[in-house]
């Protein structure tokens, strides 16, 4: 697989059901029920680290390489998610991002956070 973009990634994903027959398993709510599973699992890595600690979970070979494989099951469910309802995940996010915008406008102090 070459292809990088959403589109192909989907493609990808469902030739890569298609060809297990797990299509009738592919459905809105299992999808959902697998996409927060995964992203359980993503944050059980984290689980019990100290912000520092969670801040340098990359530095480890070991921790990094199970974040980056709950990354991409995170992914593969949301976007399989996406493909079966018709959403564009881009859009939608951007449309996301659009209302919260308006929803929360941005400060116009120069006070750091949490400085009271």
């Amino acid at each position: 697989m070459t292809e990088h973009d959403v589109a192909g990634l989907q493609r990808a994903l469902a030739e890569f059901a298609a060809a297990r027959d797990w299509e009738p398993y592919h459905t809105p709510k299992n999808l959902a029920a697998a996409l927060s599973v995964e992203a359980s699992e993503l944050l059980e890595i984290f689980q019990w680290l100290t912000p520092e600690q969670s801040a340098r979970v990359m530095a480890d070979p070991d921790s990094a390489h199970r974040v980056r494989d709950e990354v991409a099951d995170v992914l593969a469910y949301l976007l399989q998610f996406c493909e079966v309802l018709g959403i564009d995940p881009l859009v939608a996010l951007a449309a996301k991002m659009e209302r919260n915008e308006v929803r929360y406008p941005p400060k116009r102090s120069s006070e750091p956070p949490n400085s009271s």
